[in-house]
């Protein structure tokens, strides 16, 4: 059997299955292309270079062992390969973080807010840091800067310290188990946040895929507010004068803007739209 054949066989029973994605990829095609290229060790964007490849009888049995793993436990594929990708960049994960994907990445890839910043940005946060994927891109992004890397989940971090090490960036990159602003006296210069933010209704309604995932770095309260309250109120006092704090708030714009009506954000572009991301500088907040 060609590769390209037990990918859409494989497609065709993820499928079947009704299983949910949204964590690497968003439809049974490409998560079948993901499980099979990472089974045999292939690079994940060279399906064209491979399609035709005629594969061995035990080549297709492990990857479809793979594929009914990721079936019958309806965890996201990426806790099965230990292995997701962020802007092009492979990260470790595991249970004990939420799997990396936010839209934070883009807009520190494609240069959205360097205009906003300066030679003088030099202290970055990255608060809730899961398994330090944003830190780490951040410091990729500005080799000038030191990033601290902070979240409440000792577990997340363990997973977080696997990533800055496996990018070499020990020196750049500081780890802190920090409930909110606890542990953080800062000033900042940048402040990156993407926050527990689903509401109570949506958290009840969650796949199984995404209710595998911690729920501490998902649940929001009653309308996915509640950490970011105590974010915005404390941000103030941990920023430079010219700081600007980037947030992402997933398809929670109206509770963010029911939860904070006067205040002004600048909304970010990214792939999924220009209502997920938004930018706040210190003035905003203070007014």
């Amino acid at each position: 059997m060609k590769l390209i054949a037990l990918v859409d066989d494989l497609a065709a029973q993820l499928e079947a299955a009704g299983v949910s994605f949204g964590h690497g990829t968003t439809n049974a095609f490409d998560e079948a292309v993901w499980l099979v290229l990472w089974h045999l060790g292939l690079p994940l964007d060279e399906l064209d270079l491979h399609a035709e490849r005629e594969l061995r009888p035990e080549e297709q049995l492990a990857a479809r062992e793979l594929l009914h793993k990721r079936i019958a436990s309806r965890v996201p594929a990426a806790y099965l390969t230990r292995e997701a990708w962020l802007q092009g960049v492979p990260f470790y994960v595991d249970e004990r973080a939420i799997v990396p994907r936010s839209f934070i990445a883009e807009v520190l890839a494609d240069g959205t807010i360097d205009p906003w910043l300066s030679d003088a940005t030099h202290k970055v946060l990255d608060l809730c840091t899961g398994n330090g994927s944003l830190a780490v891109l951040a410091a990729m992004a500005w080799p000038d800067v030191e990033v601290d890397a902070a979240d409440i989940s000792a577990d997340a971090l363990d997973v977080a310290r696997i990533n800055v090490d496996k990018h070499g960036l020990q020196q750049r990159i500081r780890l802190v188990q920090s409930d909110a602003w606890s542990a953080l006296p800062g000033p900042y210069d940048l402040v990156l946040c993407n926050p527990p933010y689903v509401n109570a209704q949506s958290m009840a309604g969650l796949p199984a895929e995404y209710r595998a995932e911690p729920a501490l770095a998902l649940a929001g309260g009653s309308d996915g507010m509640d950490f970011v309250r105590a974010l915005l109120r404390d941000a103030p006092a941990r920023m430079n004068p010219a700081a600007v704090l980037v947030l992402e708030i997933g398809n929670e714009r109206e509770n963010f803007e029911a939860a904070f009506p006067r205040l002004e954000a600048v909304w970010l572009e990214t792939s999924a739209g220009s209502d997920q991301v938004l930018l706040l500088t210190r003035d905003a907040l203070v007014a």
